[in-house]
């Protein structure tokens, strides 16, 4: 299963302008060969390549303001938890590819749902550890903050329902009582950490954000998939299995997932996809109860 809630609505993610016809101007400049079919969606096109000296590669392109920022991330965390950038030209990214035969959606289908969690945690806390030097870098990336990434929410709750104005409530008080911030991912999830071989478990696809390192955890626990997220028991474990894995305390992670499930759930009514923003709602209900430990 893929993942669930995780991108603002089609309409709000801004064009970008890819410079070149497409994959083969860029196959011809960097010197490589396909090694895949391309696969294209509204934010980015992908294909998988061999660069000259034959090493596995994935060249992307993005098509979106959204998929840029993620590249500039990307190219600033140098690696550190996240895929390496081999080459890059304002929308079009080399990264080094993931080739390695483990895969946390079947982890967690498969029995091993904790252990795809702490993967998860794992990657998310090294790119947390790499802030510093993201941030300070003479060529920072443009980073949204968080109060902006939640601008759908505090627009559009009073329309939607009770748990939308909840939702809405609890991140405006957790956005106005802020931690210390750290570069976030943004996305993270079962299928945007991938087996690197050698290199560990790297993530994939970052948003950009800033702010608090708790927002990390919240899109993990509602995936793989929502109907996975909403079986008996199983937020309530996987939860547990966040707090012992990153030390986050319960109550102010608890917040923030309520807070992640209404945004989630309002970008999929946006979309008018009514089916899923119940489904994220529902996650977000349960959520409610999480604080008490």
């Amino acid at each position: 299963m893929g993942r669930q809630g995780v991108d603002p609505p089609v309409s709000d993610l801004g064009p970008v302008d890819p410079g070149h016809a497409g994959e083969a101007a860029w196959l011809r400049r960097w010197r490589l060969r396909p090694d895949g079919d391309p696969t294209t969606t509204a934010s980015s096109t992908l294909m998988p390549v061999r660069t000259e000296l034959g090493e596995p590669a994935m060249l992307k392109l993005a098509h979106t303001e959204e998929e840029v920022r993620g590249a500039d991330l990307l190219a600033a965390l140098d690696g550190r938890g996240a895929a390496r950038v081999l080459q890059r030209n304002g929308a079009a990214v080399l990264l080094e590819r993931a080739t390695g035969s483990r895969n946390l959606v079947r982890m967690a289908e498969g029995g091993e749902d904790d252990e795809a969690t702490r993967v998860i945690c794992e990657a998310a806390d090294r790119i947390h550890r790499a802030s510093a030097d993201v941030l300070d870098a003479e060529d920072s990336p443009e980073l949204v903050e968080l109060t902006t990434w939640f601008r759908h929410l505090f627009a559009d709750a009073d329309g939607l329902g009770d748990f939308h104005r909840r939702g809405a409530d609890v991140a405006a008080a957790l956005l106005d009582d802020p931690r210390e911030p750290v570069v976030l991912h943004g996305d993270l999830h079962h299928g945007n950490v991938l087996d690197f071989g050698d290199r560990g478990w790297l993530a994939i696809d970052p948003k950009g954000l800033l702010g608090e390192a708790d927002f990390d955890a919240c899109n993990l626990l509602c995936n793989p998939s929502h109907e996975w997220a909403l079986r008996p028991g199983r937020l309530d474990r996987q939860f547990g299995v966040v707090v012992d894995a990153t030390g986050l305390d319960p109550a102010r992670l608890a917040d923030w997932l309520v807070a992640w499930c209404a945004l989630s759930s309002t970008w999929f009514a946006l979309d008018d996809d009514p089916r899923l923003a119940d489904s994220a709602a529902a996650i977000g209900e349960l959520a409610l109860g999480l604080g008490v430990r």
